[in-house]
């Protein structure tokens, strides 16, 4: 059974700096693209970053572009997104979630996943 779990979540002030980690577990995880995603309060979700399976490519949404990175640490099963210069409008639960495609597949939106995590909080205030 796959398992995702989301980390390091919290409140922070804007201008301030969070790292998300997301671990992953019940299939290879360096096989398996992997995406970050966010959910505000009456919200849709919402894409935000996503790494291929050897962490050599990544996407991002325009609206956390040049502010947030992506990566993946597969001999540790885990992946991270670095959030710098945080902003009231990116305070949602952020989801970690796995691609479908064994070593391919895209990785930019949520048809492209499988499996999710229940999400960490990110609150910023301002």
């Amino acid at each position: 059974q796959v398992q995702v779990v989301e980390s390091g979540g919290g409140l922070v002030q804007a201008g301030g700096s969070l790292r998300l980690s997301c671990a992953a577990s019940g299939r290879p995880f360096s096989a398996y693209a992997l995406g970050w995603f966010r959910q505000a309060p009456g919200k849709e979700r919402e894409f935000v970053a996503g790494i291929n399976w050897s962490g050599r490519s990544t996407y991002y949404a325009d609206s956390v572009k040049g502010r947030f990175t992506i990566s993946r640490d597969n001999a540790k099963n885990t992946m991270y997104l670095q959030m710098n210069s945080l902003k009231p409008e990116d305070t949602a639960v952020y989801h970690c979630a796995t691609g479908r495609t064994y070593y391919g597949g895209n990785y930019n939106s949520m048809e492209d996943f499988g499996f999710w995590g229940q999400g960490t909080q990110v609150t910023v205030s301002s």
